[in-house]
């Protein structure tokens, strides 16, 4: 009943995007390993350059994700601070912004790839490996929300799990933003993309700054 209830609750764009994640999810994982790579080659998001890159995957790389644990917390980022937002913004504006930032963040993530591609000191199979990473992932996006939330609702009371401690969301919002430049500066990549991450957060800002300099949204 709990979880019929939260169901319910959810608005229908944050509904709909995590039912699409969760199905493609399943898809991917319960179809055989050659046609899922097939997949993950096809909608997965490769640099400009690579021969597997095509532009649509600016935007399907969203609806893919690396394991169960990506999937899970992008998933509950995309509910806890999407369907706030939602409310906030109105479903048509939601999904703007929501496809906005995530491929924003994309393009932020291919900028710093060409820059690191770019290195003279790198060899070709270096180069190409480069070229060849597939992105994958709603991280971006979900970013976008947490930026969007922090920027409605800054005296909002978020409890961290680790540590399981309460902080506001506007000092919750630096505080990730800061710690994102930081590993993504020291080069520190751990297999994730955190200038992507920053790109939702810059797209959210300048999205957001412009539909209130137009008086279309107040916060």
């Amino acid at each position: 009943m709990i979880g019929q209830r939260i169901f319910n609750d959810t608005p229908p764009v944050v509904k709909n995007l995590i039912i699409i994640n969760a199905l493609v999810f399943l898809a991917m994982s319960i179809l055989p390993h050659g046609t899922a790579n097939l997949l993950l080659e096809k909608l997965g998001l490769f640099f400009v350059t690579s021969p597997l890159f095509s532009p649509y995957q600016l935007v399907t790389h969203m609806f893919l994700q690396v394991d169960f644990f990506h999937f899970f917390f992008n998933m509950f980022s995309l509910w806890m601070f999407g369907r706030v937002v939602e409310y906030d913004l109105g479903s048509k504006r939601f999904l703007t912004y929501y496809m906005i930032t995530g491929v924003g963040a994309a393009l932020i993530h291919m900028l710093f790839m060409w820059y690191e591609i770019s290195d003279p000191s790198l060899s070709p199979m270096a180069v190409a490996q480069l070229e060849n990473t597939v992105s994958l992932g709603a991280s971006g996006a979900c970013f976008g929300l947490l930026l969007a939330f922090g920027m409605f609702h800054p005296n909002s009371t978020i409890m961290l799990l680790f540590p399981p401690i309460p902080i506001k969301a506007k000092y919750f919002v630096i505080i990730y933003g800061v710690i994102e430049l930081s590993l993504g500066i020291s080069g520190i990549d751990l297999g994730i993309a955190h200038f992507a991450h920053l790109g939702g957060l810059l797209w959210g800002y300048l999205l957001l700054r412009w539909w209130k300099t137009r008086g279309t949204i107040y916060y």
